[in-house]
């Protein structure tokens, strides 16, 4: 079932999204060659503490931290390590905060320090097509619309779009219906309407759309070792048109 959300809802939201948008502000200076992405997870359960949230991944179908942590070939769910950071990797840090009963839900990739041109164009190709999914994230347009824009735009600069982890419904639980890949056509999927709120979420590849779960049951990399970007947004459908609630 679609949980659909009023406009006070949706403004009940706000508050988890801007704690996830200011966490993203405050990492995006920390990351940097020599830093772990342990460390970047012990600062993440200080800051949504500090400021009245609380990490809603952690114990989530037994996952142990508040970040994923997905560097270079980790697509998405990677585990926070001791391992440093180091010169030309990308790093997808995830996090879902819960504040007031609410969640909000953004992943955003980070280079750390000077990356390839190959790294720097598949974050720029990544990020455009968040913006323009949402752009398309319309009361009276399908999802398929919304997707349609994503995967032409990936598959015209020569990048794959992963189809095994979806997108999803937002509001009291991090996961509601629906369910949905980022790739579709035009006028196909359900209808979007006011009130939805939704991640829009794209996973692009380098190489090829195939991945493979590492032993942890979580960690989901390419299949054939080539670079993996993700950026992410919470996204409320309104009459107005899309609220980012998770801007920066």
């Amino acid at each position: 079932m679609v949980i659909l959300k009023s406009r006070a809802e949706i403004e009940e939201m706000r508050k988890a999204g801007r704690i996830v948008a200011a966490f993203h502000q405050a990492i995006a200076g920390m990351i940097r060659p020599g830093v772990t992405t342990l460390e970047i997870e012990s600062f993440a359960v200080r800051f949504l503490k500090e400021n009245g949230a609380k990490a809603y991944t952690i114990g989530y179908n037994g996952y142990p931290f508040a970040t994923c942590a997905s560097v270079n070939d980790v697509i998405a769910h990677g585990f926070p390590s001791r391992k440093p950071l180091k010169e030309g990797d990308i790093v997808k840090i995830d996090i879902v905060a819960e504040a007031d009963g609410w969640i909000g839900d953004s992943a955003w990739c980070y280079a750390v320090g000077d990356v390839s041109e190959e790294a720097r164009n598949l974050m720029r190709v990544t990020k455009e097509c968040l913006y323009l999914g949402i752009e398309k994230a319309v009361v009276g347009n399908r999802i398929g619309d919304v997707m349609h824009a994503v995967q032409t735009h990936a598959e015209r600069n020569g990048y794959s779009v992963v189809r095994d982890l979806l997108g999803h419904g937002v509001g009291r639980e991090m996961h509601e219906e629906p369910n949905y890949p980022h790739v579709g056509n035009p006028g196909k999927g359900f209808r979007l309407k006011e009130g939805m709120v939704l991640t829009i979420e794209p996973m692009l590849n380098a190489g090829k759309a195939k991945m493979t779960i590492d032993a942890d049951g979580w960690t989901a990399r390419t299949a054939d070792g080539k670079l993996s970007a993700q950026y992410e947004h919470t996204v409320a459908i309104t009459a107005d048109g899309p609220i980012i609630l998770t801007a920066q």
